[in-house]
């Protein structure tokens, strides 16, 4: 489990209090995953449906008191999403980021300083809560010509045993507190870096409407497939551990 408070922070990591904070995963073909992976990190594998299966997680929400911590008199307030998969390197699990769309110019700190796929967004955004308990939470946005949207109801049912999971610890472990990650640079190097967060307790959502066609355009996700499962928190506080480290070990 994460721990129980945050790491000392470092003049280059970057802290946030995060609102309408959803992860949307869908279940694809573990050999079109593998494709993307470098050698060396390793699909995590499911069983669904009698099926050997992968998960990819799109993860989204709005960041509040976003900062660097060598300026923390600049705060930003933006939305986010983070595309990722879930994978192992040895016995460790993590996962592997495909890219991250922000919507604020602060993109290009990410995307220059340290060479990382993110991208400029735009957002629309409506959510409604009762205390912690999901209302509705409607998202859209574009970018780079991918759109994504999510039109979700609360249930009120926490999160619970979901299919391909031995039980609800193994699905919360899993789904919800992976703390290492891997990317790929512009240029082609893999880099790594870590996240803590406060402990999720999240609430299984309705599903009225769910699609993100960049997993589509990477042919992971077939149009119109419903998610495996969206999952829900009000908020949370994370930070990031930055600048990302160079894993030469995972290159060609």
């Amino acid at each position: 489990m994460p721990a129980l408070a945050p790491p000392r922070p470092r003049l280059t990591d970057v802290s946030s209090r995060l609102f309408d904070f959803a992860i949307s995963t869908f279940d694809v073909e573990p050999a079109r995953l593998a494709a993307f992976l470098p050698a060396g990190l390793e699909v995590e594998p499911f069983e669904i449906g009698g099926r050997p299966r992968a998960l990819v997680s799109a993860v989204t929400f709005l960041n509040t008191d976003f900062y660097v911590h060598f300026a923390p008199f600049v705060r930003l307030c933006c939305e986010q999403t983070n595309y990722r998969a879930y994978v192992r390197r040895g016995g460790e699990r993590a996962v592997w980021f495909f890219g991250t769309g922000l919507a604020s110019p602060f993109v290009l700190l990410p995307r220059y300083a340290w060479g990382l796929p993110w991208h400029r967004m735009r957002v629309t955004r409506h959510s409604e809560w009762d205390g912690d308990a999901l209302r509705r939470l409607r998202w859209h946005a574009r970018a780079e010509g991918a759109e994504e949207r999510l039109d979700l109801r609360g249930t009120g049912r926490p999160l619970d045993r979901m299919p391909g999971f031995a039980g609800r610890a193994d699905a919360h472990e899993v789904l919800t507190h992976p703390l290492v990650g891997y990317v790929r640079r512009r240029g082609g190097s893999v880099a790594t870096y870590g996240v803590w967060h406060a402990k999720l307790v999240m609430e299984e959502a309705e599903v009225r409407d769910a699609r993100f066609e960049r997993f589509e355009a990477l042919g992971l996700v077939a149009a119109g497939q419903a998610p495996h499962s969206v999952l829900v928190q009000r908020t949370t506080d994370f930070v990031v551990l930055l600048p990302p480290r160079r894993v030469p070990e995972l290159e060609p």
